[in-house]
């Protein structure tokens, strides 16, 4: 049987890092990129004798995420000590969520070929990161940085509800988005912040018995969640038709390779030996706090995006790109309270203002110039008083400075002629010059219309106004 005989049944567990700027149970600092083991203290550290203390903005961001992601809130939730020895777990027991979670039972859509589709959130709950194991530093040696131990993390668990490799990276974008809207994540990959776990099985089509499900690690990309999990599929069809049966495990995506291969066998919860942690109390929420968070919750992607469309007339492609980041959707709604025409600012936005965004690698927070100093430039290309090619030029230098339009546009003597004499004196010394281009043009050959356009933009320096010179054109050729 190939693969297309098989159906994938994926779920996914995603580790995302919280944006708190101290740890979960400790003082330290998160931030990323310090020098090995400087953000560390006894707590962290997994000292004799130290107490934890809950960070309380690590309950908000999980209240929050849960109010988004459609999950219950539970007023009563337990701590757990989640047993495993490793170098980089100094206490050897990571304290997390077991028996109940802080959120369960949520949803979230996604967009497929056939239309859109609910994904189940089994539950979500909150945990401490463990450190970080540098092995191979030189001379062999495996090191330990312990700056991350104690950072808190989000795990959110969906259901196997996902059923090919497409659908699992639409689910981590719009997660990852998600995430990032509520600013409870930063939703960077490649620092580790958001990180996804991928439990894969097949099962023939048409059962509905799921079969062994492997779950693969190391994967810090999109890029890499998909090929990671079709190789998976790929091999466990394999093994199957080869008369094998799929072990239960956890393999590692191996990047360079573009194969997973194992890692150690899955570990069961009874492995784990959980127990309710002794040092920390049931956690208790009230109602009142939970609908606190709820009313002070953003606007969500896809809600905008559906608003974008409908209030704006926006192109669904067009509002996707504008609400993939809350500051972009808030800088274009502040500039079109001040421009009508919302297709022409998306345009500009899409195409101009994205590009000199990634060249310069300035986050859209920090543009320098306001809505309304782009309200009037583009007013200036719509008054013909600036060319569309112009304008370009002028929202570069309004980018590098903050200057104003019109400020620019005088200094650099950028402003388009719209003075019908003068253009036509442009008009009829380029005509008189090329009496046998007007022979080839009154003969049938219109395209040489577009020669003439050229010859005047070029006399003119590219400031003549182009429908007047389109007009003079076709006034003085006949047409």
């Amino acid at each position: 049987m190939p693969v297309s005989d098989f159906q994938p049944v994926i779920g996914l567990e995603v580790h995302a890092q919280l944006l708190t700027k101290s740890k979960i149970f400790c003082g330290c600092s998160t931030a990323f990129g310090a020098e090995p083991n400087r953000n560390t203290c006894p707590v962290c550290l997994g000292m004799p004798g130290v107490l934890p203390v809950l960070n309380a903005r690590v309950v908000e961001f999980a209240i929050r995420t849960g109010l988004a992601l459609e999950c219950v809130v539970n007023s009563k939730s337990v701590w757990s000590r989640k047993n495993y020895f490793y170098p980089d777990l100094p206490k050897g027991y990571q304290i997390t969520q077991f028996d109940l979670p802080v959120c369960e039972h949520g949803r979230l859509v996604i967009d497929t070929p056939s239309g859109e589709k609910v994904i189940r959130v089994r539950r979500i709950h909150m945990e401490e990161d463990a450190g970080k194991s540098v092995h191979d530093a030189g001379g062999g040696q495996s090191l330990v940085d312990l700056n991350r131990a104690g950072v808190p993390l989000l795990e959110i668990v969906s259901e196997p509800d996902l059923r090919d490799a497409d659908e699992a990276v639409e689910y981590l974008k719009a997660l990852r988005d998600i995430l990032v809207y509520l600013g409870v994540n930063d939703g960077n990959l490649e620092e580790g912040s958001f990180r996804c776990d991928a439990n894969v099985s097949v099962m023939p089509k048409g059962s509905e018995t799921y079969g062994q499900r492997c779950e693969l690690k190391n994967i810090n990309s999109f890029r890499f969640v998909k090929q990671a999990i079709e190789y998976e599929i790929s091999r466990q069809v394999d093994v199957i038709e080869s008369g094998g049966k799929v072990s239960q495990e956890t393999r590692l995506w191996d990047v360079n390779k573009g194969v997973t291969r194992s890692m150690r066998s899955k570990e069961e919860a009874h492995d784990y030996r959980y127990f309710p942690e002794p040092d920390l109390p049931p956690l208790l929420i009230a109602k009142e706090h939970i609908e606190a968070v709820r009313h002070e919750l953003p606007e969500l992607p896809r809600p905008k995006l559906q608003r974008f469309v409908s209030q704006y007339g926006l192109p669904p492609y067009d509002a996707r790109i504008l609400t993939s980041e809350r500051p972009l959707a808030d800088f274009f709604e502040a500039c079109a309270q001040r421009y009508p025409d919302a297709k022409k600012l998306s345009n500009w936005f899409l195409g101009e203002l994205l590009r000199l965004l990634k060249e310069s690698g300035t986050p859209v927070s920090e543009v320098r110039f306001t809505p309304a100093q782009l309200a009037e430039l583009l007013g200036l290309v719509d008054q013909g008083t600036v060319s569309a090619n112009a304008g370009k030029d002028v929202l570069a230098e309004m980018f590098r400075t903050g200057r104003a339009a019109a400020d620019i546009v005088a200094e650099k003597g950028l402003a388009q002629v719209s003075d019908t004499g003068a253009i036509e004196a442009v008009v009829d010394d380029i005509l008189a010059k090329n009496a046998g281009e007007i022979e080839k043009y009154r003969a049938g050959k219109k395209q040489v219309f577009g020669f003439f356009v050229g010859q005047v933009m070029r006399a003119m320096k590219g400031k003549g106004n182009p429908a007047l010179v389109n007009e003079l054109l076709k006034k003085k050729l006949g047409d």
